[in-house]
């Protein structure tokens, strides 16, 4: 999923808003999720501004490399380069770079993260996340060698799974606690998912890279938005603002288009530009 991020760094599709390809192959037992290799390409613009101190503008791109399979476990390579404009002379460049990998069952998280602003590392995260008796922990080597319990979490491509077969199963509402390694390597997001109605096929044809695609023509898709809330920030009434959400349709076999990020003061909006389906590997 859209990797989770700071602010500044214009957290991405992560996601948790960028999920991994979905699908269900011959060699899949029926009712599994099975993710599978594809590279896009989402061309980001400011889709509104809000407040006294808005953005006047934002210019980025965002490349989303992913492959495996359930049994070698999933890659990822990502990368989003992010400029913002604040109409007051001073333009903000992020550069934000990750790459995991995650167990196909979910046991285990390895991440990678560098996140720059202007040219300058500003923050990131290396280590490794496993799943015991008491739920997730965490093994650091960036920004600091330290150990961390994180409880009961779950990774992004489980995240995705679940989302997938929720909405098969008719669900509206999903809710996890969501870790993928951001900023310092121990920040945990509780996640609100809200499924729509599904879309058939033939209803609002897409005019993006999902257009003439044939792995997608025949396929339902949900408008779904995914709420982040920092769990750390959480009170005791169990009220809070999220940090940001990410709206998108969501294909059947996992593909997600029409992307939308609300801040809150400012909302970023990012068209699939490109979109190529990998060769993927069945399970022996």
């Amino acid at each position: 999923m859209l990797p989770c991020r700071t602010r500044c760094s214009l957290v991405t599709l992560a996601l948790f808003v960028f999920f991994p390809t979905a699908s269900v192959s011959a060699e899949t037992p029926t009712g599994v999720v099975e993710l599978a290799p594809h590279r896009a390409i989402y061309d980001l613009k400011l889709g509104q501004s809000r407040g006294k101190r808005g953005l006047e503008g934002v210019r980025g791109r965002i490349l989303y490399d992913f492959e495996g399979s359930r049994c070698e476990g999933y890659a990822l390579q990502f990368r989003q380069v992010t400029e913002l404009e604040s109409g007051e002379g001073e333009n903000v460049l992020s550069d934000l770079r990750t790459s995991n990998w995650e167990e196909g069952d979910g046991k285990s998280f390895r991440f990678t993260v560098q996140n720059f602003l202007g040219g300058r590392e500003v923050d990131g995260s290396d280590g490794l996340a496993g799943r015991g008796d008491n739920g997730v922990s965490v093994s650091l080597t960036k920004p600091e060698k330290k150990k961390a319990q994180l409880g009961a979490v779950i990774f992004p491509s489980e995240h995705m799974r679940r989302v997938i077969e929720a909405a098969r199963e008719g669900k509206t509402l999903l809710e996890a606690a969501v870790f993928d390694g951001s900023e310092t390597g121990e920040k945990v997001y509780n996640t609100l998912t809200v499924i729509g109605h599904a879309i058939a096929p033939e209803q609002s044809p897409p005019k993006d890279a999902a257009a003439g695609q044939a792995s997608l023509a025949h396929l339902t898709r949900w408008p779904v938005t995914v709420s982040y809330f920092d769990r750390a920030k959480a009170d005791q009434s169990g009220e809070q603002t999220p940090a940001y959400a990410i709206s998108f349709e969501l294909y059947e076999n996992g593909v997600s288009r029409a992307l939308k990020i609300d801040y809150g003061d400012f909302v970023v909006t990012g068209e699939m530009t490109s979109l190529d389906m990998k060769p993927a590997k069945p399970c022996k």
